[in-house]
């Protein structure tokens, strides 16, 4: 006798890909989810053009793979495409409604939408613990670190911190909640949901994943607001949302929610892209060496690169805007949603349609960028815009798509731009990324194609050789840890007082009652 589940198992395993009017049956959806989907979307792309919808199950997507495409629709347009579609599985059950980036538009979005020393630090991780196992820790580290200073107040001084790994544990395994088939089933027949848990397995590690980061986020929120309230603690952006607590009663929860949101946008794109950008130099030689020409040139041996160097330093200003758009961590963007029915270019997008970015296939498209899988930021040269006036800019000129699109472009753009290009230029200046060797003395050259992760991706882990330019670069660079050092607590790790030039330097913290 057939499983009465069998007719939920065969409606799930057909796609039916529309576009225009051909109908073309495709993989099933349940297989469709183990392959690379970017590359699949990007197959898409040019066998049917760039803008093409499909059917999820119940449901519309549109899959915009042109940069004009999304300026029209996602930029123009943002007063109706800055929701989200329903992500049951990822935002209800592993978030508790709470993760702002798959947030829905509406009231509760809009008011909660209303770096240099760090890098030092992991300049003497590098110097101290160079072994190709410890540089993605030392890289999110730096990255963890430096949003918990602008979001809470304070830092993380090792990359064994419980709440680094609890966070990163968080990330990955929402990530991969987010994306399996049990959960885009449930998104894409919604009756699903209503089916006890047992049938759904991902709802049990969905609940787990919430527990954790809620119980990580909110603690790392109810310890910076004692700090405020009791006139101890640093500038940090918790300051606005203590106030904005009271004036909207938001709850511990929904707050800590909020501040997790940023701290996993600082910490795991950051970490990410900065992993793949040093696999690039290891990888394309040719690029290192001019880079670090340019470093010499400008910089000089005898200090380290800072942010006065940005205007002077074009060639990494283009390895910044190359790395972004050679390795995009959110390869196919966070899906929007339409919230009326709209027409583009004669087609009719759906009111509820989800939208989605795909970001590796613009990224990839020879005609945009010629021989994509090579890392040649010459493709920049004379592109003078930062991060944000590209994202706001011509389309045919803008140099990435990871920081989204619309009302919900990214808003630590300017500081991704900033400890990105603070980072690369440091790390070029101080050392020589050279491949590692196997036991035959050949060097191991990394497959650049080989990526891990879910919603956000990375390099699967590579060997590597990082080796310092010169003992007098060493020195430099351990110098400039030993003034920071004096500035932190021997034992706690923290700051004894805000560093000079750090965002929110000019902040008193103020003794308040809720």
């Amino acid at each position: 006798m057939e499983s009465p589940y069998s007719s939920i198992r065969s409606a799930s395993l057909l796609i039916a890909f529309i576009l225009l009017d051909r109908k073309i049956s495709l993989l099933g959806l349940l297989h469709f989810h183990s392959l690379n989907a970017y590359l699949q979307f990007q197959k898409w792309a040019e066998e049917y053009g760039p803008v093409y919808s499909l059917m999820l199950g119940t449901k519309p997507a549109i899959v915009l793979s042109a940069d004009v495409a999304i300026k029209n629709l996602l930029d123009k347009r943002g007063n109706i495409y800055s929701d989200r579609p329903e992500m049951y599985i990822s935002q209800d059950v592993a978030s508790g409604g709470h993760r702002l980036v798959i947030m829905r538009y509406g009231d509760t979005w809009r008011t909660i939408h209303k770096l240099d020393l760090e890098n030092k630090f992991l300049l003497k991780g590098l110097l101290d613990t160079p072994e190709s196992e410890n540089l993605f820790n030392h890289l999110r580290r730096f990255s963890y670190s430096l949003s918990t200073q602008m979001i809470f107040g304070y830092r993380c001084p090792d990359f064994r911190d419980q709440r680094l790994e609890q966070l990163f544990y968080t990330v990955e395994e929402w990530g991969k909640v987010s994306e399996s088939g049990s959960a885009q089933l449930a998104d894409l027949y919604p009756i699903l949901q209503k089916l006890p848990q047992f049938l759904l397995p991902t709802v049990r590690k969905a609940q787990h994943v919430h527990k954790v980061g809620r119980e990580l986020y909110t603690s790392h929120w109810l310890k910076a607001k004692q700090h405020l309230k009791d006139g101890t603690g640093l500038p940090c952006i918790c300051n606005d949302l203590l106030l904005a607590q009271q004036s909207e009663s938001l709850s511990d929860e929904a707050v800590g929610y909020i501040d997790g949101s940023l701290l996993e946008g600082g910490s795991d794109t950051t970490s990410s892209t900065m992993y793949a950008f040093i696999q690039a130099m290891m990888v394309f030689p040719e690029v290192q060496r001019k880079a670090q020409d340019e470093i010499d040139r400008v910089v000089g041996p005898n200090r380290l690169p800072d942010v006065d160097d940005y205007t002077n330093l074009d060639y990494i200003r283009c390895c910044v805007k190359e790395t972004l758009r050679w390795m995009p961590t959110v390869i196919m963007g966070v899906p929007h949603s339409v919230t009326r029915d709209d027409y583009y270019n004669g087609w009719k997008i759906p009111k509820g349609a989800t939208i989605i970015n795909n970001v590796w296939g613009i990224h990839m498209d020879p005609e945009r960028s010629p021989e994509p899988r090579r890392f040649n930021p010459d493709r920049f040269q004379g592109d003078h815009t930062t991060l944000y006036e590209s994202a706001n800019g011509e389309p045919l000129r803008r140099d990435n798509f990871n920081f989204g699109a619309g009302r919900r472009l990214c808003q630590g753009i300017h500081i991704a731009e900033r400890s990105l290009f603070l980072g690369m230029s440091r790390i070029l200046w101080g050392f020589n990324l050279n491949k590692a060797l196997d036991k035959a003395g050949n060097p191991i050259t990394p497959n650049i194609d080989d990526l891990v992760g879910g919603i956000t991706v990375h390099p699967k882990a590579y060997p590597i050789n990082i080796v310092p330019r010169s003992p007098e670069r060493t020195a430099i660079i351990r110098k400039a840890v030993e003034d920071v050092e004096e500035l932190i607590h021997p034992d706690s790790g923290q700051w004894k007082r805000v560093p000079d030039g750090m965002v929110f330097g000019i902040w008193k913290p103020n003794n308040r009652e809720e």
